[in-house]
């Protein structure tokens, strides 16, 4: 299930009431969107995006290291925006992360898709392309993706040292998006990704943009998971056929989102996913 940051708000009690409700309900793993925004809308008028300066935005890595203490979820950061952030650091987190959660991690990495967040932190949102590209080669180098089984340990002092070692070595690494850029990103350095549109015909162009330069680059196609993002919009039986066009569709793991349902509170958004439980795997 997709934690409600922009609806469940800042109480901490009401956050581990959902991780470990939604743990007992029988749900698997928590994808957490990464983005923030200081977007002001009274600024940017007609703003159609999903979040602004007044929503409330959860640090992904402090809330799910939260959450791994206190539930035996899985985690996902579904995508974090890799050209925002030092790669390192972001290694370092991610491994800091691991070891509470005991190889519960999957880290998802992508390159964004709001101007503003770049222009906020001093970047360029027209060559973040190339900033992934020097940011993803310095986190595979951290052992971290799957090119390379262990941490950089170097004494020069051009090159970082990191620790502790993450439990997983390699730590999954999925990707988010549906560019041909991202595809073929996807199909080089992936365990997985996160595709940005329905089942559909967009879906399998850009499952089959993922699957030729895999094959082409000796990885195999099927070995690649796929992430589906049905919603919750109350009733069970839109939620069983998205479910199924999903399965249908190649996804071998599907997250639930309940944000922008017409329930608001952390026990509305329990509710919809206890509802939504029985549908999915008949709890």
């Amino acid at each position: 299930m997709v934690f409600p940051q922009t609806e469940i708000g800042p109480d901490v009690g009401a956050v581990r009431a959902y991780g470990q409700c939604a743990d007992q309900l029988g749900y698997h793993h928590v994808p957490r969107s990464t983005t923030w925004s200081a977007l002001n809308p009274a600024i940017h008028r007609g703003w159609k995006g999903p979040c602004h300066v007044r929503t409330q935005l959860h640090e992904p890595f402090v809330r799910c290291g939260f959450l791994a203490g206190n539930t035996s979820l899985h985690f996902t950061t579904g995508v974090l925006i890799l050209p925002q952030r030092e790669a390192v650091l972001v290694a370092e987190q991610a491994a800091e992360l691991d070891l509470p959660s005991d190889r519960r991690l999957r880290l998802g990495v992508g390159v964004g898709w709001n101007p503003v967040e770049y222009v906020a932190l001093g970047q360029d949102f027209a060559v973040r392309g190339a900033a992934w590209t020097s940011r993803s080669t310095s986190l595979l180098s951290s052992g971290l993706g799957r090119r390379s089984p262990t941490r950089v340990a170097s004494t020069r002092s051009t090159e970082p040292a990191c620790g502790p070692l993450p439990t997983q070595r390699p730590t999954p690494l999925w990707l988010g998006g549906g560019s041909a850029p991202d595809c073929r990103r996807t199909a080089r350095l992936a365990d997985g990704w996160f595709p940005v549109m329905a089942p559909g015909p967009e879906l399998a162009a850009a499952a089959a943009a993922v699957a030729d330069p895999a094959t082409a680059a000796g990885r195999d196609p099927a070995a690649l998971g796929m992430e589906g993002r049905p919603n919750w919009h109350g009733d069970p039986d839109d939620l069983a056929e998205q479910a199924m066009r999903w399965r249908r569709a190649g996804a071998t793991h599907v997250w639930l989102n309940t944000m922008n349902a017409a329930v608001a509170t952390p026990d509305e958004h329990l509710a919809a996913l206890a509802s939504a439980a029985e549908v999915l795997f008949g709890s």
